[in-house]
């Protein structure tokens, strides 16, 4: 940015104010306002060093910087780059089957309710998984030799906030169940 033409400006401003004062004056107004120059230009240079500050107080990442080049003053703007978004991890590939899970598929059929089927398909479309690939993971889980039954009681545990259990008002039947 160049700032000479602010101080030509106000070097103009101050020999037309001393024009009503004669010839004289006109000339000693002349002479100071050169004399002025570097002061001038120091000013101007110090009001624009103070709005890069205070606009760099109010950016939430970043800063403007003014830095000297010559005779002329360069504007340097720092923003901070956006936040990378983590890429989510890819959904684990379902365990290869025990040797023993290996040979003749078998056939059943399961009655549930509609709603709990809803939501098992959105569990697998979630885990990127049919509905049958999904559900035969949660029964061999279920049945592996290391699987553990859950059965818990949560009746006098206080929920601060959610409450997962808020549809069921009876004090006693807040238990929670699965396998892990």
């Amino acid at each position: 940015m160049d700032i000479t033409p602010y101080v030509d400006s106000l070097r103009r401003d101050l020999v037309a104010a001393s024009e009503a004062g004669g010839d004289e004056l006109k000339q000693a107004a002349e002479r100071l306002a050169y004399a002025l120059d570097p002061s001038a230009r120091l000013a101007l240079m110090e009001a624009i060093s103070h709005a890069a500050a205070e606009i760099t107080a109010e950016l939430p990442d970043g800063s403007v910087d003014v830095r000297l080049a010559g005779r002329e003053l360069e504007f340097v703007v720092e923003v901070a780059p956006p936040a990378a978004m983590p890429t989510p991890p890819p959904p684990p590939a379902p365990p290869a089957p025990p040797e023993e899970e290996a040979g003749d598929l078998a056939r059943i059929t399961l009655r549930i309710p509609e709603a709990v089927k809803a939501r098992a398909e959105e569990k697998a479309a979630a885990a990127g998984q049919s509905l049958n690939t999904w559900m035969v993971n949660v029964v061999r889980h279920a049945t592996s030799d290391h699987a553990i039954n859950v059965d818990i009681d949560l009746s006098s545990v206080p929920f601060v906030g959610y409450d997962p259990f808020a549809g069921n008002r009876k004090q006693g039947n807040r238990r929670m169940t699965g396998w892990l």
